[in-house]
């Protein structure tokens, strides 16, 4: 929210109060609490008719400072709260007379007392500070009240209450986050709205808003709130970076590194992290794509093509129309086109492949499903007392569940727990961002806060069930909405994307904007969801789609099956399935490491190589892990420019080295892009090549790349359970080369990358 017009002039719409001084402290055990008045108070005579500020500091977490700022307690919204897993830790507090001073951990909060403003330090050295009109109190759209007889005596609520606070930015500092957004990496000059909505990928309006950035100075910012929250992002002042809600409250949590990756660890401790997908999920998936056109017949034909070309297929999705047209969603197959779903689940299965089918929370009134749930009171209801909330948006007549309501929830559950016996193994839970704010909800909730948080109790309602049905460690979503904490029911998709190279570019800057959002796991539409993609770019995509986290083919109004686009689009596709099951022992580790600290696979450059200036705004080219760097190609004449950062980098095709720092431009074929290995890696590949779900400890390759004279290296194997089978130390002295496997590694093989000759010696230790 903008409160100023220009440097000099304030909106002639506000009353601003700013916060102007400390007046007492209270020592609190994990920190303190301020009353700060909102003007100067001379002394004890001038404290009537003051606006003042609660303002409490909190270390809620190792380095993770909680800065709650509060002016009328009383005033309650009965927000929905995101779930925050608070570790108090200790303070102390020192009071130098300028300033009181918080110590915990490795940072330290100062605050002064008669010029009131704070800031975050560690050793003395300012990280981002809040000064002079930076935090403060403003009625938006002030209508007088009065003092005589009127509508108007005394009334505080003719007005729009915001709190704000503003966050120092030095020169050059990098803005990154606020979930899957589209426009530049870097957000820097942006104003950006946390509200979710159904907007495509090709504007600021966006499917999965996080109220969280981080930036290149190595610190993590989440407001926690659930309605919309907005920020200046050096753009109304372009040296701070601003947040407003409109509350009487408002707290947020300061996450210090200082490396980003220590940074989404904190964040992600706080709001949790994510489950660990089954390793079949990270096979390829293939869809019906959004079309009305199909049926058994159909369906059977594309997996069978599949087999007789020897591309892996691990998921059959099937998309809106496996129900009847008017009657989504009421969970029915359409059985005059599946007049068997059971016995054709099942012959899925035998083929190996899973089977998954498109749902939403939205229920059309055509259907016995609406009846009953309007019967029971389990829809959203409208405000103004007259029924059940209905639109024809999307489906005629449709309500919308409240999760709110525990019978509602466990009612939904039992619908989808009935698929889940037919062998249904996992759901697409398309939506969530269309949810009204002139509503009521069962719990009394505020329904413009729901309006995000809705995503939340949908996705964790269908996440439990496949949890409870398939067991903890085999259940799986493809998920279109989210907020904070949905990153704990993986996996999420990009949206409706164009069959364009700049949506392929968009789409990789949103998923590398969601990987700095707390969230691990994330897919997209191969070739594009909307229109039809020419078969240069199919082939283009497929290599990126199957080097991220999650590989679909999916599209509207159009099938996108390979051989449609050309045999050779069947060849690509084939090559890069292969080259994923190769690498899945890599793919499950990192997968693994994520469930554990919260670090994404796929990774920003400013991830990996936070203190290379060259990287900060790179947006079209990724790590996969630590070790893989990637850069798909974006050019119909196959040309690709990319950077490589400091090393030695090989090419994992052709074994050729590159050296870095500095930029590359080269020409590629469908079957190749840049795919490079960093140096001092221990790259652990499987025996096969064919399905993403294989015992990864057994016959594996590991091969070390560029070592130098005297090199030592480190990594771990897990299973397919994520649990970890052996950890593996090589070293290196000149040509001999000792490798230690502590743990089971059967069948293991091991190489230098480039020296033949070198001596290996492999000692196990169970």
């Amino acid at each position: 929210m903008r409160f100023t017009e220009g440097y000099w002039l304030r909106s002639q719409k506000m009353q601003e109060h700013y916060a102007a001084q400390v007046w007492e402290m209270e020592q609190l055990e994990d920190g303190m609490r301020l009353l700060v008045p909102l003007r100067k108070v001379p002394e004890k005579g001038d404290t009537v008719n003051v606006p003042c500020l609660t303002v409490t500091f909190r270390a809620v977490g190792p380095d993770t400072i909680s800065v709650k700022i509060v002016h009328h307690e009383g005033y309650n919204t009965h927000k929905p709260a995101f779930s925050i897993f608070e570790n108090p830790q200790k303070t102390e507090i020192a009071d130098d007379g300028d300033s009181y001073i918080m110590e915990t951990g490795s940072l330290c909060v100062r605050v002064n007392k008669q010029e009131f403003g704070y800031s975050f330090e560690k050793d003395n050295k300012v990280i981002t500070r809040c000064g002079f009109r930076n935090l403060g109190y403003m009625e938006w759209d002030r209508r007088p009240s009065t003092m005589l007889p009127g509508e108007n005596y005394l009334d505080e609520t003719r007005k729009k209450p915001y709190i704000v606070n503003e966050l120092s930015l030095e020169a050059g500092e990098c803005i990154y986050g606020f979930g899957e957004r589209f426009t530049s990496f870097v957000k820097n000059g942006q104003s950006i709205q946390t509200w979710n909505e159904d907007g495509g990928t090709a504007s600021n309006i966006a499917y999965k808003c996080i109220p969280f950035f981080m930036t290149s100075r190595g610190y993590g910012v989440l407001v926690n709130h659930s309605g919309n929250v907005e920020f200046e992002a050096a753009s109304e002042k372009v040296g701070y970076t601003g947040f407003s809600v409109q509350d009487e409250a408002m707290e947020y949590l300061f996450f210090y590194g200082p490396s980003l990756k220590k940074v989404l660890e904190r964040y992600t401790a706080m709001t949790g992290r994510p489950a660990l997908p089954p390793a079949w999920s990270f096979g390829l998936w293939l869809s019906t794509s959004f079309t009305t056109s199909y049926d058994e017949k159909t369906t059977s034909s594309f997996i069978q093509g599949m087999k007789k070309r020897d591309i892996p297929l691990s998921v059959f999705h099937y998309d809106c129309y496996w129900m009847r047209e008017f009657r989504l969603c009421d969970f029915e197959w359409d059985r005059r086109q599946f007049p068997d779903p059971e016995g054709m689940i099942r012959r899925n299965h035998e083929k190996g492949v899973k089977v998954c089918v498109w749902m939403n929370p939205y229920i059309a009134q055509n259907t016995a499903l609406f009846h009953e749930a309007m019967d029971r009171g389990y829809l959203l209801m409208r405000s103004d007392g007259k029924g059940v909330w209905q639109t024809d948006n999307w489906e005629y007549g449709m309500g919308i569940v409240d999760f709110t309501n525990p019978e509602a929830y466990a009612w939904f559950q039992q619908k989808l727990r009935r698929l889940c016996a037919m062998g249904i193994d996992c759901f697409k839970t398309d939506f969530g961002e269309r949810i009204p704010v002139n509503v009521r909800y069962h719990n009394g909730a505020d329904p413009e806060a729901m309006h995000n948080y809705y995503t939340l109790l949908y996705n964790r309602c269908v996440f439990e069930v496949l949890e409870q049905e398939r067991g903890k460690g085999n259940a799986v979503l493809f998920a279109r909405s989210a907020t904070v904490g949905s990153q704990q029911f993986p996996v999420h998709w990009g949206g409706d994307c164009m069959a364009t190279y700049p949506s392929m570019a968009e789409t990789l800057r949103g998923g590398l904007s969601l990987a700095m959002s707390g969230f691990s796991f994330w897919s997209h539409d191969i070739s594009g969801f909307e229109s039809t993609a020419t078969p240069d770019l199919y082939k283009r995509w497929t290599a990126f789609g199957l080097l991220s986290s999650h590989s679909r083919l999916h599209g509207s109004g159009s099938y996108r099956i390979p051989w449609l686009f050309g045999e050779e689009a069947s060849e690509v596709l084939k090559h890069f399935s292969n080259l994923k099951c190769f690498l899945m022992p890599y793919i499950y580790r990192l997968a693994s490491d994520a469930h554990r600290t919260g670090v994404p696979l796929m990774r920003p450059m400013i991830l990996e190589y936070p203190d290379d200036p060259a990287v900060r705004f790179l947006d079209m080219q990724y790590m996969l892990g630590e070790s893989l760097l990637i850069a798909p190609v974006f050019r119909e004449d196959g040309t690709a420019d990319y950077y490589l950062p400091e090393g030695t980098w090989t090419d994992l095709f052709s074994g050729k080295t590159e050296a870095g720092r500095r930029w590359y431009r080269h020409q590629y074929d469908y079957l190749h892009l840049p795919l490079f290995v960093r140096e001092n890696t221990l790259l652990p590949t499987g025996p096969c090549r064919t399905r993403p779900d294989y015992a990864y400890e057994k016959d594996l390759q590991i091969s070390w790349y560029q070592p130098g004279e005297t090199g030592e290296a480190r990594t771990h194997i897990v299973k397919q359970d994520g649990s970890v089978a052996a950890w593996v130390i090589a070293k290196k002295k000149k040509d001999q080369v000792s490798v230690i496997v502590e743990g089971d590694l059967p069948g293991l093989k091991f190489y230098v990358q480039g020296e033949d000759q070198a001596k290996i010696t492999i000692t196990c230790r169970k």
